[in-house]
């Protein structure tokens, strides 16, 4: 008897079964534009041989204009044939079966060349897109079709057409972007006009026994989107018009209401998804921020989609299914929806990886293999750098001792997962924590390694971490002056007006742990969706409140400063710095850049600006936290080397950051995966 029946269960679409109800969910990695095509393989291959019932890949475009940006990866030509049938062969021989995205991206593609239904600018590009004429529209349809059947060639099981997000085929469905007067404009019926015959024409050219999905935006999440009765509308067309499956999108790139980070409740959206079961006859896929198989099982099981699909936690871990089938699902990965290695890397113009895992996109490149030569291992430092050593050391058949000051493991990230918004982190250090059991690693917490202790082993790892940087203050010795290891570890009580020192990331968690206090959004979905402004599709057009965003009053007054002359959070994440930065603004927290600290004393927090030192001012507060940077604590690893050891330095023990986890797991790995 199965834990997760629903999920496990298999989908009959006709003409071809689904072994699982689990869909892998698109991703642009990056990968297809190295154009190493037996590496992209193996991205896909090792995800089918994890046991995902369908995969999607990538957005291809399926002309110039319509490419995300130029140069992206599409399939045009007898060569493009050739090269993904090496990745179609590779999954199919894995046991899998996998359709291609075609993504046209319409005025989000980032090209002068950027074609839409009028010509108005997406706020996330520089470019104001071509009006199309009917020539132009019937272009951008056959180029579709053409993807399709190309895609068919080269031995995909089917095609998804991408209709969400707020790319091309959306952009004709909305009077936000659609000014049209013709037959492609005015009425929703004339709007919807452009996905149905692609889908009809796909459909007609690739036959009956060729999976073809429609990824249809439920909620807009932008002004002028649709309503939910035009979105029923359009979904039962898009089923006579011959698609298989629809599966769900989840606001516009452009819209300012987040939907995958980390700080959105788990199946915040499968409400949504449920309000279409029962109006189509296909099977309909719901997803975003869908992370576990208990989760995935209760969407199923609450009546909420025929199947699920889950993006990022395949690049988390690509045994997924197989390990919830098989009974460890304790021991999957979990995806953390921090974004910094997927998303941000894929709006930065870098491949595509994971913070939890770097050898996802990297499978023929970072490759863990058996030693012939195992060694005694020893890692100082449990924080996120050591635990990836250490696992990947034992991985290789090396014998492993992980020693930590802590009574526990997971360094830093103890302090994170207490961070509203942060609560993915828990599940993270309970991984490790198991993984570290099933791997064998010996463990010595509450200990202080020494030289001598370390003196018989083979190979030493120092993770030690960092320390906080002293920003010496007058006057930070008082009481009421805080490291932010302190607030974060509950340590101590903070008044209802506090000073945060330091606007890097670290700042701004320590500012949301202040703002929220004990209520965290995360975790009350009814709660989040009135802070963000999210309303009901079927009263409110497009999914967004009347009133707009109605945030709680904060639990503090927080003042966040930086010395830095630069905007607050600069520094962020690419794709979730912004909703920190609006997270804090909704609760009227107070931003100063090109700050001086003059000194704290008994009226407060002495400030001035520039290097003038003007107009000096004081913030009157209960507390001051510090959260001014970190410097690397190398102690032992001097000692080690002073002894005429080499240790391997690694995490923050080699570069202090903003606890940088993606940085300290990937050379972790790359690190003990070399020894």
């Amino acid at each position: 008897m199965t834990q997760f029946p629903n999920l496990l269960a298999p989908l009959d679409l006709g003409f071809t079964t689904l072994k699982n109800r689990v869909l892998m969910g698109s991703m642009h990695t990056g990968l297809e534009e190295t154009k190493d095509w037996n590496r992209v393989a193996a991205f896909y291959g090792a995800r089918a041989r994890g046991g995902v019932g369908l995969i999607v890949t990538g957005g291809m475009a399926p002309n110039l204009e319509g490419g995300v940006f130029p140069g992206a990866a599409g399939l045009f030509n007898d060569d493009d044939i050739a090269n993904h049938k090496i990745v179609t062969d590779h999954v199919h021989e894995n046991g899998g079966k996998i359709a291609m995205q075609i993504l046209h991206a319409g005025r989000y593609a980032f090209s002068n060349q950027c074609v839409s239904a009028s010509a108005i600018k997406s706020p996330i590009s520089p470019f104001v897109p071509k009006e199309l004429d009917e020539a132009g529209i019937e272009k951008q349809i056959s180029d579709m079709v053409a993807a399709a059947v190309n895609a068919q060639k080269a031995g995909y099981d089917g095609v998804e057409v991408m209709g969400s997000e707020g790319y091309f085929l959306n952009q004709f469905l909305v009077t936000h972007t659609n000014k049209r007067e013709d037959r492609w404009g005015g009425s929703y019926e004339n709007r919807m006009r452009l996905p149905l015959e692609v889908v009809r024409r796909v459909r007609e050219a690739v036959g009956a026994n060729f999976i073809v999905i429609y990824r249809l935006s439920m909620i807009d999440l932008v002004p002028n989107g649709s309503t939910f009765d035009e979105v029923i509308e359009l979904a039962q067309n898009i089923e006579k018009a011959g698609a298989t499956i629809i599966n769900t999108g989840i606001g516009w790139h452009e819209a300012r209401i987040p939907t995958i980070a980390t700080s959105v409740p788990r199946r915040a959206f499968s409400w949504v998804t449920k309000k279409l079961m029962g109006k189509v006859g296909i099977p309909v896929i719901t997803s975003n921020r869908i992370n576990t198989p208990d989760v995935a099982e209760s969407v199923l099981a609450d009546g909420c989609a025929d199947m699920v699909s889950m993006a990022r936690p395949f690049l988390a871990d690509a045994e997924f299914v197989n390990k919830a089938a098989g009974g460890i699902a304790n021991q999957i990965a979990p995806c953390i929806a921090c974004n910094q290695a997927c998303l941000d890397h894929t709006f930065s113009g870098k491949m595509s990886t994971c913070l939890v895992n770097p050898r996802a996109c990297n499978e023929t490149e970072l490759v863990v293999e058996k030693t012939d030569n195992p060694k005694t291992i020893a890692v100082i430092g449990a924080g996120p750098a050591g635990l990836a050593a250490a696992l990947t050391a034992a991985e290789k058949g090396h014998t492993v001792t992980l020693f930590d000051q802590d009574n526990r493991v997971g360094g830093q990230l103890n302090m994170a997962k207490q961070v509203p918004g942060k609560e993915e982190f828990f599940g993270l250090v309970d991984w490790y924590e198991t993984m570290v059991k099933t791997a064998g690693i010996t463990t010595r917490l509450n200990t202080t390694a020494s030289v001598e202790m370390l003196a018989d082993f083979d190979d030493i790892i120092i993770a030690t971490g960092v320390v906080p940087r002293n920003p010496q203050i007058d006057g930070q010795d008082r009481p009421n002056v805080h490291s932010y290891i302190d607030v974060l570890r509950d340590k101590v009580k903070i008044g209802k007006r506090v000073a945060v020192i330091g606007a890097g990331g670290i700042g701004f968690d320590v500012s949301e742990f202040l703002v929220h206090g004990d209520h965290s959004l995360a975790e009350d979905l009814e709660a989040w969706k009135q802070n963000w402004g999210v309303g009901d599709p079927a009263q409110q057009r497009g999914g967004l409140a009347p009133a707009g965003p109605q945030p709680t009053p904060p639990a503090r007054e927080v003042v966040l400063l930086q010395r830095k002359a630069e905007k607050a959070g600069k520094r962020l994440g690419k794709t979730t710095g912004w909703i920190h930065r609006a997270e804090l603004k909704m609760k009227g927290v107070k931003m100063l850049t090109g700050v001086n600290y003059e000194r704290i004393d008994d009226a407060g927090l002495h400030i001035s600006f520039g290097e003038a030192r003007e107009n000096p001012q004081v913030i009157i507060v209960d507390d001051v936290v510090l959260c001014a940077g970190q410097i690397s604590r190398r102690g032992l690893a001097d000692d080690l080397i002073a002894a005429g050891h080499t240790p391997h330095v690694i995490g923050g023990a080699d570069v202090a950051g903003e606890l940088d986890a993606k940085r300290a797991i990937d050379q972790g790995t790359r690190v003990a995966a070399a020894l």
